[in-house]
């Protein structure tokens, strides 16, 4: 997303708050000097179990401003084919970048018709 991550950083996990030291930086598994925002690659770590991560886990500078567990969050959401209505505590599974969890709606703040762009 931003950021660029080279060997030799300390990058912290979260929302496991796992913090560690980048060995290397690889594509396609060829060494890279450093990745940058749109690269996808793989990266290996000093001294982390893969039980003490998952996918979905956040990694990023621990030393500026490391990331963090969001306790909540206001998003856009857009529902496909959901029969009936959607009101507050309805909780759908959602994706997001490697992600798959349901979040509970707490409060709509708004409904928008997909076509149109207007709110409802």
């Amino acid at each position: 997303e931003t950021g660029v991550l080279k060997p030799g950083m300390v990058v912290t996990f979260a929302p496991v708050n796992v913090t560690t030291e980048v060995k290397s930086v690889e594509m396609h598994h060829e060494s890279l000097p450093e990745a940058t925002p749109g690269d996808n690659v793989g990266f290996n770590v000093k001294n982390v179990s893969v039980k003490d991560i998952r996918r979905g886990n956040v990694a990023g500078d621990s030393k500026n401003d490391p990331p963090m567990e969001a306790g909540s969050f206001t998003a856009q959401v857009i529902i496909l084919n959901h029969p009936g209505q959607i009101s507050q505590g309805y909780a759908p599974v959602l994706d997001c970048h490697t992600a798959h969890i349901a979040c509970k709606f707490a409060e709509l703040k708004e409904k928008i018709d997909r076509r149109s762009g207007k709110k409802l």
